[in-house]
């Protein structure tokens, strides 16, 4: 956990709140957390001598002017714990007050004094004089007050003083003299598509029905009843925008285009517009409307690549030439990546004179398309731009669009990604794609769902992307496609296909991780329905997580042990621990018979935690008793890699 001191001297003594959490590099960062969940906080608060302290968290939500406020309460050894539920998405942020409880503190004196025998009287005038210096309160508080400083101005009873219905009233209604308040520390609150969702990638030329006819708006739509079928959230669109042809690339990267290549959809821009226009031949902004409320009478959203490229035929060029930059000789600097080379992309220059006004530009390409009924950006390779520019871009769209949804495409150095999510980055890209082995997935979740990496990066598992054909899927293997879409289905409470997958497409460039003759640079109509397709499959995974919320979030998750090595086993429980799943993968084609080892694990809410007594296949419905402590389980993956349970108590 992160730590930060807060210090602050006043009247009555000097307060410490410290070791607060949740807390992002000291709150430089805004810890990410989803509406209508509760947040839970944590903090060390002490003071000098033996004074009784009474602390409460405060927060608000950006738009609001006052803040709300509930107790905390002691957990133990001056630890201090206390909740709340924000209940509207956007940016927050939240405080600790701490102060001296006199009242508590006088009446525990008198007990102490009354225990020894000691005279009481003018402790109880003073703890009556606290009385009438009460502030104006709830009614049943301020009525509590009013009753018992009555009773005891009549009768003289210092008992009167010391109900514990006083005490309660008291503690609502005194006024603290040396209040301390800790700085303010950012939280933001997503909507609940921020962190679980099902994506499936496609290019949509690729979706029409007649080979080398590019595809249309229209034909995407006509494919959403198969996509829906196979239980998918979000419908992921490659650049949708006219494409350049000047340097356009030809099939399988070629660096000269044959007649009719239609080029790759990165490089943006071309005489049609730029950034905020559609491809002609996909049809025009209407139909994407068209499709985006498809979509949304699917229950399906619709998310957009925003790739800051452009082609050397942008309208941005001959617009705005001072935003880009030339070589000594006078020509366009194209994009590289070394080895690779992209000579139909050029990047603009964030390092410009007209810097700003290039910022302007890129954050109104943003909200016209959220205009459009978009709330995802799915965001190419950020790490190759300016860290700043996109806080400040995320930061001032939410502003306006707090349910709007970023997802950072960046498969680079480890603490550079980590430092993308902590910037504003809703969602991240991950190394799920190339991890295989059972001890480096176990040892990567463990490093996602740890401190305090579970409070800013949220996971999103890609199977397979269009630039990306793992080699482990390069043998067409049924069980290996199946295993690996169980394993981001599950381990991940967010993960995606890229379209093809579900047909097991398969053939790479020889000795490469790519794929051979690649829709990014041709048009490739397919047979949605082709014989040993997996959507079944795929579909009764999504069914699944959709009725397991223990499968919505991934930062409850904690391996089992299992003897056999190419055997991975998890349990997943839910935020209201209202639902608990385990879950046991193959990660080789052999059968496999393992113990399945649930002594030790719990369910229920708490309080009334019990150890699992039966587990439910969430496949076939049947239930099995757990005993001594676990149950003997088998895998046959050319059949199905993987069994998922529900926990029963």
């Amino acid at each position: 956990m992160n730590k930060t001191t807060q210090t602050v001297e006043s009247a009555g003594g000097t307060f410490h709140i410290e070791d607060v959490y949740p807390l992002i590099d000291g709150g430089r960062f805004p810890v990410k957390r989803i509406v209508g969940e509760p947040v839970e906080i944590w903090a060390d608060i002490y003071r000098d001598g033996h004074d009784i302290t009474a602390a409460a968290v405060i927060w608000r939500h950006e738009r609001e002017r006052e803040w709300h406020r509930k107790a905390m309460t002691h957990h133990s050894d001056d630890r201090w714990r206390g909740s709340f539920v924000p209940e509207q998405v956007g940016h927050y942020v939240y405080a600790i007050e701490a102060w001296t409880d006199e009242f508590a503190t006088w009446r525990r004196g008198v007990e102490l004094k009354q225990q020894a025998g000691a005279d009481v009287s003018l402790d109880a005038v003073e703890g009556a004089a606290m009385l009438t210096k009460a502030k104006g309160g709830g009614h049943a508080a301020t009525a509590a007050i009013s009753r018992q400083c009555e009773e005891y101005l009549q009768t003289g009873d210092t008992e009167a003083l010391l109900t514990p219905e006083l005490h309660d009233a008291m503690a609502e209604n005194q006024l603290p003299h040396d209040l301390t308040r800790s700085q303010p520390f950012p939280f933001v609150a997503d909507r609940p598509r921020a962190r679980n969702g099902a994506w499936y990638e496609m290019i949509p030329r690729s979706q029409g029905t007649i080979p080398g006819q590019h595809g249309t708006f229209k034909d995407c739509i006509a494919r959403l009843a198969d996509v829906g079928a196979m239980g998918f959230d979000v419908i992921y669109f490659t650049p949708i925008h006219p494409i350049g042809k000047t340097n356009r690339k030809g099939r399988n990267n070629a660096v000269t285009a044959a007649d009719g290549d239609p080029g790759s959809p990165y490089a943006i821009g071309a005489a049609e517009g730029g950034h905020d226009a559609v491809h002609p031949e996909l049809g025009t902004l209407e139909d994407f409307r068209e499709f985006v409320a498809a979509c949304q009478s699917l229950d399906m959203e619709v998310a957009l690549d925003f790739a800051v490229q452009c082609s050397p035929d942008h309208p941005w060029l001959k617009q705005h030439p001072q935003w880009f930059r030339r070589r000594p000789d006078g020509s366009m600097r194209y994009a590289e990546n070394p080895p690779k080379k992209y000579e139909d992309i050029v990047n603009p220059d964030f390092s410009s004179e007209d810097a700003g006004a290039l910022w302007n530009a890129l954050h109104d390409v943003v909200l016209f398309w959220i205009d459009q009924g978009v709330k995802i950006f799915r965001v190419d390779n950020p790490h190759t731009k300016p860290f700043r520019f996109w806080e400040w871009l995320i930061r001032e769209v939410q502003l306006r669009h707090p349910d709007v949804i970023f997802l950072a495409e960046a498969f680079t150095r480890p603490k550079l990604m980590k430092g993308l999510a902590k910037l504003g980055f809703t969602q991240s890209y991950t190394y799920f794609t190339w991890r295989t082995q059972k001890w480096e997935i176990e040892q990567y979740l463990n490093e996602l769902v740890r401190y305090p990496e579970r409070d800013f990066y949220r996971p999103n598992f890609f199977v397979n992307t269009p630039d990306i054909l793992p080699y482990h899927l390069q043998g067409g293997e049924p069980w290996m496609f199946k295993s690996r879409v169980a394993l981001a289905a599950t381990l991940s409470s967010s993960y995606g296909i890229y379209n093809g997958f579900e047909l097991l497409e398969h053939e790479p460039i020889p000795g490469r991780e790519e794929y051979l003759d690649s829709e990014k640079y041709q048009i490739k109509v397919r047979d949605w329905n082709k014989p040993g397709n997996i959507k079944p499959y795929i579909g009764d995974l999504n069914r699944i997580r959709r009725a397991n919320t223990a499968l919505q979030q991934t930062s409850n998750l904690r391996f089992i042990a299992i003897e056999d090595g190419n055997v991975t086993a998890f349990v997943k429980e839910s935020v209201d621990q209202t639902n608990t799943v385990v879950v046991a993968i193959a990660l080789s084609r052999d059968a496999h018979e393992f113990w399945l080892h649930l002594g030790d694990v719990q369910v229920g809410t708490d309080g009334e935690r019990r150890p699992v007594a039966a587990v439910e296949n969430l496949i076939t419905g049947e239930r099995s008793p757990v005993e001594w402590g676990g149950i003997r389980l088998r895998i046959d993956p050319m059949h199905d890699p993987a069994l998922l349970f529900r926990c029963l108590a």
